[in-house]
């Protein structure tokens, strides 16, 4: 039971610190952006995703050793289920996520930090599409309600909804940047190749199923780590704003 517990938690620190840094970055990014060329006149969803495009990009440079080495600190251990060998070997050693940074750049070079960056820019279009969904259907039910204060749980439901339909859609793209960071353990295909030939590789071995192969746990995992993360990141924004109110009002009166 202790050993089921232990492979289900495996790596789940070094992908707490990742999340932590990777939505600082993609939030701060993105709002910051956000307030700088737009308003509440101009606000739409054409230029939420192409604000939501730019913070991604950003965040995939900054951010992507941390999520090369999770790949891999996650996998730790595993080499007999996946028969890659050679890369669990190597992951073996790593003892954290600032461990296994320096050890992958001093053992295989500081670019293989950046593994799976290119399907890793074309998935800016899933936390895109997420937050040009979750923008506009916010917009929707704020003009709906007025001036009333959204709950929690809508906050949680729109989040969920808007991730669900971005998982749907780049789901593929993320199983193929999986295999190219920890390593796929197809025979008849070398471990070299590409976004485009590992993805069509598996289209034509296992159809357009293998590309959504292991969706449904992906869902899970992501749908309610959003939800969590919207509803939390908007209540906590609404009370900064109070507060901040708050306080130039008391300064005003000051005066």
């Amino acid at each position: 039971m202790d050993c089921v517990s232990a492979t289900l938690y495996r790596g789940v620190v070094p992908v707490l610190e990742s999340l932590c840094a990777s939505n600082f970055m993609y939030f701060y990014t993105f709002h910051g952006l956000k307030a700088l060329r737009t308003t509440s006149a101009n606000q739409n969803a054409r230029r939420d995703l192409l604000l939501a495009s730019v913070a991604g990009i950003v965040n995939v440079f900054t951010t992507t050793p941390l999520w090369v080495v999770n790949t891999r600190l996650k996998m730790k251990g595993l080499s007999s289920r996946t028969g890659n060998r050679a890369t669990e070997h190597v992951a073996d050693q790593y003892s954290g996520l600032l461990d296994g940074l320096v050890k992958m750049a001093q053992q295989e070079g500081v670019t293989s930090l950046w593994n799976g960056t290119i399907p890793s820019l074309m998935l800016v279009s899933n936390p895109a599409i997420q937050f040009m969904t979750y923008e506009a259907i916010k917009r929707r039910l704020q003009a709906a309600y007025g001036n009333q204060q959204l709950s929690g749980l809508v906050y949680f439901l729109v989040g969920a909804v808007a991730k669900a339909v971005a998982t749907v859609i780049t789901y593929p793209l993320q199983l193929v940047q999986t295999k190219l960071r920890h390593g796929h353990n197809y025979q008849d295909l070398p471990q070299s190749a590409g976004t485009i030939r590992l993805a069509l590789y598996i289209l034509k071995k296992y159809g357009v199923a293998g590309l959504y192969k292991g969706m449904e746990a992906k869902l899970l995992q992501t749908i309610l780590t959003a939800a969590l993360m919207f509803a939390a990141y908007e209540k906590i924004a609404n009370f900064v704003f109070r507060l901040l109110l708050n306080q130039q009002k008391i300064s005003s009166k000051l005066r």
